[in-house]
């Protein structure tokens, strides 16, 4: 199985999501070919033939980022330089999950996707994830889950703790979805 998990991140909360995710994939299908990749190293060949399609970001200002929210996001990681603040990642200027998503091409017949995001724990955060999963579906994607949040404590993170353990339960359901058979303990 062909496995791509293409993913946005400003601070790193994100990719670490993302990572857990694969890892999660790869325990419920040792045999799956899985790439990680961020949106702006992804090429549309690398998506193309896959069976499953996994995305994430943040979520900024209740939905995707965009370059605006991406830029203010930085921006302010410049401003607040103490002890807490974090290193931006290189490409976290962008482009981001949002414009990746709209150049993506109609999905193949029977192909299979979800998304995730990091987000802070409020009732007003909003998510990334279910708006990106309308547009999977409007491009012809199956989803193989609900959209998933993961908790980061800061607007830059850390995640909150059990996050990426959570994160790999999901991938390994994902690949259960897309068709790879439980395995025995």
């Amino acid at each position: 199985m062909k496995v791509a998990v293409v993913y946005e991140s400003l601070f790193g909360n994100t990719r670490l999501v993302a990572e857990a995710i694969a890892d999660g994939i790869r325990t419920a299908d040792p045999a799956a070919d899985v790439r990680v990749t961020r949106t702006d190293a992804t090429k549309l060949s690398d998506v193309e033939d896959a069976c499953l399609l996994v995305v994430g970001g943040p979520t900024h200002m209740m939905r995707m980022s965009s370059p605006r929210s991406r830029q203010q996001g930085l921006r302010a990681a410049r401003k607040t330089k103490d002890q807490q603040s974090r290193e931006p990642e290189s490409g976290a200027a962008g482009p981001g999950l949002r414009e990746w998503l709209q150049a993506l091409p109609p999905a193949r017949l029977g192909a299979l996707a979800a998304a995730f995001d990091t987000r802070v724990e409020s009732r007003l955060a909003g998510s990334a994830s279910r708006r990106a999963s309308r547009q999977l579906k409007r491009l012809g994607f199956g989803l193989a889950g609900q959209p998933e949040g993961f908790i980061v404590t800061g607007s830059q993170g850390p995640l909150r703790q059990g996050e990426l353990d959570r994160a790999r339960t999901w991938g390994a359901a994902l690949a259960r979805h897309a068709g790879v058979p439980a395995r025995s303990s």
